[in-house]
């Protein structure tokens, strides 16, 4: 499954890029509904990962509620570029990854491919949930990054060399943790409805 189409409308030839994906044995529907309701920092190693970053960034302790991924991306500053409902969203935003306090700008859809202010990373994910059945579903996810200039993209790259194990290793870790979380749910449900009346 690739919803490279959608992403090289905003992002054609990126800096870098990671995906992920696998299977889940559940509706593609419920697999997206649980992706954008997940809450990353509810899963322990993800949780240190991010205290981890801000303890070697130095960043400033921010306190959250904890609330779904893209609910509190969201009030981060991120922007939704592309929607279809229950299947695709792409997120965008731009900033500067390499300070310790990393802070979001939403750019709207229609200029987000154009965008070059200088000294910032343009940054697109996505969530795709691909039906192969009834329930069996394909879910990934995709980040693209690409820097503005040539001087954020010196910066950018520095700071990737060392961020992208966590990184990667969060987006590792939330997979398993969607395929659970919907597999449950299914069975849950499937078990509702065969129970007699």
């Amino acid at each position: 499954m690739t919803y490279a189409n959608e992403l090289d409308r905003f992002m054609p030839r990126p800096d870098v890029r990671e995906r992920h994906e696998g299977l889940v044995n559940a509706p593609a529907a419920l697999v997206f509904d649980v992706a954008m309701q997940l809450d990353p920092q509810a899963i322990p190693l993800v949780r240190a990962i991010f205290w981890l970053r801000g303890k070697v960034m130095r960043s400033t302790p921010v306190t959250r509620m904890p609330q779904g991924l893209v609910a509190e991306t969201m009030r981060l500053g991120w922007g939704v570029l592309s929607h279809r409902q229950g299947r695709e969203l792409v997120m965008g935003a731009v900033t500067r990854p390499w300070e310790a306090d990393v802070r979001f700008r939403s750019v709207a859809a229609e200029q987000f491919a154009e965008f070059a202010e200088p000294d910032l990373v343009k940054i697109v994910w996505t969530l795709e949930a691909e039906p192969l059945g009834q329930a069996l579903t394909r879910f990934g996810s995709e980040t693209r990054a690409l820097a503005t200039d040539a001087a954020a993209r010196r910066k950018f790259l520095r700071y990737w060399r060392l961020a992208r194990f966590g990184i990667v290793l969060i987006r590792w870790l939330m997979l398993p943790a969607i395929r659970r979380e919907a597999e449950r749910r299914y069975r849950e449900h499937e078990g509702l409805v065969a129970r007699p009346s």
